[in-house]
C-alpha cells in the first residue's frame, strides 16, 4: 500500500516506523529532512512517476510504502460514532481524524462493503492507523447490539436537543444526501441537532460530525 502527502508521511514515520517499507521522494530534501528520514530506505523518483502514483493528487513529493493490515475490533468503550451510508472516503477520513483527536473510543462504518484504506489513512492525516475502526454491514443489527450493551443511541437530525449527556453514547450520522433512514430513527433514544442561522440548513457531514462529537465527548 502506498500513501502520499507530507503530513501523513511524517506522521507515519514518526509514530509507525515499523510498518514503513520504503519512502518514495520526488523533491530535493535538505539536510534536516534527510536526517529525519535517515532510518528509512529512500528511493528518489521523478515528478512524472510521482504524479502517476498519486493519480494527479496533491502528493507534495512524499510517498510511503507501508505494510498495513486492519485489525478486528470489539464493540467497547463509552463513546462510539456510527456512520450510516457515508460513502465518501474524504468525509470518512476527516471524521476519523476528528474522532481520534476528540477521544472517541470506536468508529463504526456501515452501508459500505469495505474501506479504501489508502484514502482514509491519507485524508485522516494518519489517524486511521490509530483509531479503532470497525466495518459493520447491517445498521439495524448494529443498533440492536448497541442497545443490548446499554448505549444511548443519539441520532443527528433536525428538531433535537442541543447537547445530550449520557455515560455510554453512540452518535449515529447519516449520509449527506439522505440523512438518517426512518427505520434507524425508530430505534434512537434521542435526537441531537445543530442550530442553524441565516436561513441555512446544510453542513458537510464531516463538519457536522466535528461539532456533534465535541458535544458528546467534552464537558467544556
Amino acid at each position: 500500500m502506498i500513501v502520499y502527502g507530507k503530513r501523513v508521511v511524517e506522521y507515519i514515520t514518526q509514530k509507525h516506523g515499523d510498518i514503513v517499507k520504503e519512502l518514495l521522494i520526488s523533491k530535493k530534501l535538505d539536510k534536516k529532512e534527510l536526517k529525519k528520514f535517515q532510518s528509512f530506505k529512500i528511493n528518489f523518483i521523478d515528478n512524472k512517476t510521482a504524479q502517476k502514483i498519486a493519480r494527479n493528487g496533491n502528493h507534495q513529493g512524499y510517498f510511503a510504502k507501508i505494510d498495513f493490515i486492519p485489525k478486528e475490533w470489539e464493540i467497547t468503550g463509552e463513546k462510539i460514532v456510527v456512520l450510516d451510508n457515508v460513502t465518501d472516503m474524504g468525509n470518512i477520513g476527516a471524521i476519523i481524524r476528528t474522532s481520534y483527536a476528540l477521544g472517541v473510543d470506536l468508529l463504526i462504518v456501515t452501508g459500505i462493503k469495505e474501506l479504501k484504506w489508502q484514502n482514509v489513512i491519507r485524508t485522516s492525516s494518519g489517524a486511521a492507523l490509530d483509531m479503532k475502526i470497525l466495518v459493520f454491514q447491517n445498521i439495524l443489527e448494529l443498533l440492536n447490539i448497541l442497545k443490548t450493551k446499554n448505549y444511548t443511541l443519539i441520532g443527528a437530525d433536525f428538531g433535537g436537543e442541543c447537547k445530550i449527556k449520557a455515560k455510554k453514547t453512540a452518535l449515529i450520522l447519516g449520509s449527506e444526501g439522505e440523512g438518517l433512514k426512518r427505520k434507524v430513527k425508530e430505534k434512537l433514544d434521542k435526537i441531537i441537532s445543530i442550530k442553524m442561522q441565516n436561513d441555512f440548513d446544510s453542513l458537510n457531514v464531516s463538519v457536522a460530525a466535528g461539532i456533534l462529537i465535541d458535544r458528546i465527548t467534552n464537558e467544556c
